[in-house]
């Protein structure tokens, strides 16, 4: 198998003509924001769309749910059924993104190989997790997956690709290659184009990946001796990735695990971007706390966290009744702050109850904060620059450390492969 982890794909894209209602996007955005998805349904209608076929995450709690899962894959039978796929076989796609603030994220699509890939706690594959995985999340999404026939994937997987050896070239030749799709992404979701790759473009893409996954030039470039390579490092889409190897290991468990290796469930479909793109943001996932005692709740914080007023090394914002406070933890359990409230606020919800969400820009924050019932949290930023050496030294980061821009620049569902 390929030495690299990732591999060429037979990719289905969806016609032309239906790509600017197909394209939605990723399911785990705007989870407190209603309004958007009642505005995603409107706009898509009884049309072809990736929006019939995912299960946006506001929906989980529904009683609708096993309903919904079940629609979800009959719909898929139909698509196949009325042939509304081109398929590329053995293929890799140059991505360009044009974000609603005009900058271009370029990227290529392929297939991860999930024996390469492992998500819990210390792991050394080629390709890792970069946050804690909650396992929780993960049987919903085998739901949906267990019996699917096709997958079409929002995870974005990154490479630390200094030298822009990979991707970067593909710019340049984008005109002599052929173009597989072009569409408008629906509330400011920018524009998305692609282009098939070649062969001989292809080998090199290849021949660069496998450079890059020298253990010499690794061990060279991250400071580090006798720590497993580390090539793929997740950006988006870890849950759904971890669904998809959760999916494959429960097939090993039921038609053996050679025949599983032959089997197209092997396989995840991915973005892969180079963390070095100048398109590429990293920003911190704030968090808000739903319906608890906030006297109560400030008090317990402050304590745990032996809060005080000001800045700090480990600082954050939090508010009440639109009140901002910024504050600083003397009494960290983490080496980020992110992680050291987070594991505050998972205590606090254990014993005290009150939900968190995990919010993708401060105006929502303060909206949710303007309830005498519910905290508002501010995160600092995060370095890009500082991820692969700390998943490679520490392993993964606390959930939702960050994002990749905002909401509306996540990965849109588009392309699509076969799984069974």
């Amino acid at each position: 198998m390929n030495k690299t982890g990732f591999s060429r794909a037979d990719i289905l894209i969806p016609r032309q003509d239906l790509l600017d209602k197909w394209c939605v996007v990723a399911c785990d955005q705007y989870t407190s924001e209603p309004a958007y998805w009642e505005e995603v349904a409107k706009n898509v209608g009884d049309a072809p769309s990736a929006f019939h076929i995912t299960f946006p995450e506001i929906y989980l709690k529904d009683d609708d749910a096993d309903e919904r899962i079940a629609s979800i894959n009959r719909t898929m039978k139909k698509y196949l059924k009325k042939n509304i796929f081109t398929e590329y076989k053995n293929s890799f796609v140059y991505t360009e993104r044009t974000l609603d603030s005009g900058a271009v994220r370029a990227g290529l699509m392929g297939a991860i190989d999930l024996e390469e890939y492992d998500f819990s706690k210390g792991s050394e594959t080629l390709v890792r997790a970069t946050e804690g995985t909650v396992v929780e999340r993960i049987p919903p999404r085998v739901k949906i997956r267990r019996n699917a026939p096709i997958e079409s994937p929002h995870i974005m997987v990154l490479i630390d690709d200094s030298e822009g050896s990979v991707i970067e070239p593909l710019a340049d030749k984008k005109d002599k290659l052929k173009k597989v799709y072009s569409a408008d992404l629906m509330l400011r979701g920018g524009k998305v184009e692609g282009w098939l790759v070649d062969d001989k473009e292809a080998s090199r893409i290849e021949a660069a990946l496998l450079a890059l996954a020298g253990r010499e030039a690794f061990e060279r470039k991250y400071d580090v001796k006798d720590k497993g390579v580390l090539l793929f490092a997740m950006g988006d889409g870890n849950h759904s990735l971890a669904t998809a190897k959760q999916c494959y290991e429960n097939l090993k468990e039921e038609i053996g695990a050679e025949a599983a290796s032959r089997h197209p469930a092997r396989f995840a479909l991915v973005e892969v971007v180079n963390l070095h793109s100048k398109a590429l943001n990293f920003e911190p996932i704030h968090r808000v706390l739903f319906g608890v005692d906030t006297g109560e709740f400030v008090r317990m914080m402050t304590e745990a966290l032996g809060l005080e007023d000001g800045e700090g090394e480990q600082s954050f914002t939090y508010i009440i009744n639109e009140k901002p406070r910024t504050v600083r933890i003397t009494k960290p359990t983490s080496k980020l702050c992110v992680g050291s409230l987070q594991n505050f606020l998972d205590a606090y919800t254990a014993s005290r109850g009150g939900e968190v969400d995990y919010i993708h820009g401060k105006t929502v924050v303060r909206l949710h904060a303007k309830k005498p019932e519910n905290v508002g949290f501010i995160l600092p930023e995060v370095h890009k620059r500082d991820l692969f050496p700390t998943v490679i030294s520490d392993g993964a980061l606390p959930r939702k450390t960050f994002s990749m821009g905002e909401a509306w620049d996540k990965r849109y569902y588009l392309e699509c492969r076969k799984i069974k």
